[in-house]
């Protein structure tokens, strides 16, 4: 990604639209391309702005965000999409996450806390609020099979793949890591996400390092 991150906003809300420019233009390693009022407009908006990463609220009238989250990745865009909303529901962060949201950030949040957020996730970070590791961990977890069960079934490949998607990389930084091609890793992370049952590589990323800390536990 460039040195400075091209940020699209979705919020219905006019205040916390102009106190999130404000938090924005204190970070120099972030631009705001483009606001949008509603998810409607939003589809309209990202084809023109071609964002980074695009901030979007959950609970908009209309179409709400979970519904343009989904739009947005049917139209394959590929901008990080992190939720930033006032829910912190298990239902909520779970849906977001495998509809394929890179993040979930809460607005109670310090607003240097959410700026550290959505600079992690310019870099490939999944950028989630403290209080909802556990929430999202909890609720990934599988309960017919153990986690030990769902890693074997993966090749070596697919495993350290599914390792550096838990250390937050993109596929493309992955390709570098690995010297293979862009194409090829996203080919082995659809496998290994069809493996372990899941349906995005942050829910992915979620589980494995929860399985790194179950293992460090013992």
């Amino acid at each position: 990604m460039p040195s400075t991150a091209r940020v699209m906003m979705v919020d219905d809300h006019p205040l916390f639209r102009k106190g999130l420019v404000q938090l924005i233009s204190l970070e120099p390693k972030l631009e705001l391309v483009g606001e949008a009022c509603s998810g409607e407009s939003a589809l309209a908006l990202v084809a023109e702005c071609d964002p980074d990463i695009i901030l979007l609220d959950l609970n908009m009238r209309g179409m709400d965000g979970l519904d343009t989250l989904r739009a947005m990745r049917a139209a394959d865009v590929t901008a990080r999409i992190v939720m930033l909303t006032v829910s912190d529901n298990n239902a909520d962060v779970v849906a977001c996450i495998r509809a394929g949201a890179d993040g979930y950030l809460l607005k109670d949040m310090d607003p240097e806390e959410i700026l550290d957020q959505i600079l992690a996730a310019t870099h490939g970070k999944l950028a989630i609020s403290q209080r909802l590791t556990e929430i999202l961990a909890t609720a990934l977890r599988k309960p017919d099979r153990t986690g030990a069960d769902l890693l074997s079934t993966l090749t070596s490949r697919e495993l350290e793949i599914l390792q550096l998607i838990a250390d937050g990389l993109s596929n493309k930084l992955i390709a570098r890591e690995l010297g293979i091609s862009d194409a090829t890793v996203k080919v082995h992370v659809k496998h290994l996400l069809k493996k372990l049952g899941m349906r995005s590589r942050v829910e992915a990323a979620v589980w494995m390092v929860n399985q790194k800390r179950n293992q460090g536990a013992h």
